[in-house]
């Protein structure tokens, strides 16, 4: 069974990494250069990833019937503090200063957003499916709360740098949050389908493009010297001890199949591509958050499917 389940699984994240080796090989033969990365980033995190959000949420969400969804807002949280003690384990390992700053950034912080919505389609049926897109959802609103308020200011160091409430709104929260009021004050039974069938077909556009990005993310990162030490430690805090902490959790308390699943998916994720865009934003020292994020991805094509095959059996 559980053999079958790594097939599956390792299936699905091949296909995942086609779409991103196709945005790493653009990017790499300049046909897709940086102002194009960004356009692309902007296109899914403005336009195709709110649009999916509501098309998902407005009928598929709803509150008699999920009354636990707070539940997945606080997991966003807890899966990053959780990465934060299992990330201070190991930092007396690695240099004083900066590099323990980025080192403890690159463990708590992982791709949640993309790469899960990703699995999650090709591995799950469309129910299924629709059931766990709205978890994620969810799930994001704590984690970028974490990552844009404590991520900055963390990586930042700025003593100046302080919470900026309009960087947690960004157009994916602010899409979910409206989305859940609609539904909370019932006007999501009058949005008619004119509205929404564009907005599906739209937000049917964001999985490949998100990969294209995640890919070409990837591709952009230049290393100049890689520290051995650091990275191993974190491949093994971030991408195995991690993971094997979720599976404790989950065969203690026996939570229900898709939140197993979400769990051991968030915890097994690789670091958050969007670590680079912090500190480059605030021209720090790129010590180690690049090669981090690269090393991260590529050994997850290992780690993800060992992991998931142990909660989710087909």
């Amino acid at each position: 069974m559980f053999f079958k389940s790594f097939a599956l699984v390792s299936g699905a994240v091949g296909q995942i990494f086609i779409l991103g080796a196709i945005g790493y090989a653009l990017v790499k033969k300049d046909i897709l250069t940086r102002q194009g990365m960004d356009f692309i980033t902007r296109l899914v995190i403005e336009v195709t990833l709110p649009a999916m959000i509501f098309s998902k949420l407005i009928h598929g969400f709803w509150f008699n019937l999920s009354p636990s969804w707070w539940v997945f807002p606080l997991l966003g949280l807890a899966v990053t503090i959780l990465g934060l003690l299992v990330g201070g384990v190991f930092i007396k390992f690695i240099k004083p200063g900066v590099q323990r700053r980025q080192f403890l950034s690159l463990v708590a912080f992982q791709n949640s957003g993309y790469l899960p919505l990703a699995l999650v389609a090709a591995l799950l049926s469309s129910s299924e499916a629709g059931q766990m897109f709205i978890y994620i959802f969810l799930f994001l609103l704590g984690f970028n709360l974490l990552i844009w308020s404590f991520g900055v200011y963390f990586l930042s160091y700025h003593h100046n740098k302080r919470f900026e409430l309009g960087s947690f709104f960004s157009p994916p929260v602010l899409a979910t949050v409206i989305t859940m009021a609609l539904v909370g004050l019932g006007i999501n039974n009058f949005v008619p389908e004119v509205i929404l069938k564009p907005l599906r077909m739209i937000g049917d556009s964001t999985l490949p493009l998100a990969m294209l990005v995640v890919g070409g993310s990837l591709g952009l990162i230049k290393i100049s010297r890689i520290e051995l030490k650091p990275v191993i430690l974190l491949i093994l805090a971030k991408l195995l001890i991690l993971p094997l902490v979720g599976l404790c959790l989950i065969w203690k308390f026996s939570p229900g199949r898709l939140f197993s699943l979400l769990l051991i998916m968030q915890l097994s994720m690789p670091s958050a591509t969007t670590l680079p865009l912090i500190i480059s934003h605030y021209k720090k020292e790129d010590l180690l958050i690049s090669q981090g994020v690269l090393f991260t991805h590529l050994f997850s094509l290992i780690s993800i499917p060992l992991f998931l095959s142990l909660v989710w059996i087909k």
